[in-house]
């Protein structure tokens, strides 16, 4: 009896679907840290422009908001206390 020839199927990889409520995945190159981590001299960036870590990481209400003491890189004057995005 003659053997058929066995070809191999590609499988595709399962996609898991994007779970409604959860914030679209970050681009490639980008990384997230934890406010704690911060150091002074940090840099980072938002959509409002490009800012440096000037002040040590605080919390309040028990430790469950942390904030940030920065500065903009392009006006060293300006400073504010930066806060995270609440989920």
């Amino acid at each position: 009896m003659p053997r058929r020839s066995e070809k191999k199927r590609q499988k595709s990889k399962p996609v898991q679907p994007q779970l409604q409520g959860m914030p679209p995945p970050l681009a490639p190159g980008t990384t997230r840290v934890l406010p704690m981590q911060l150091q002074i001299g940090d840099r980072i960036t938002d959509s409002t422009g490009e800012w440096e870590v000037v002040g040590r990481p605080f919390t309040t209400a028990g430790g469950k908001n942390a904030h940030v003491r920065v500065q903009r890189v392009s006006q060293p004057g300006v400073t504010e206390i930066a806060s995270p995005p609440q989920p």
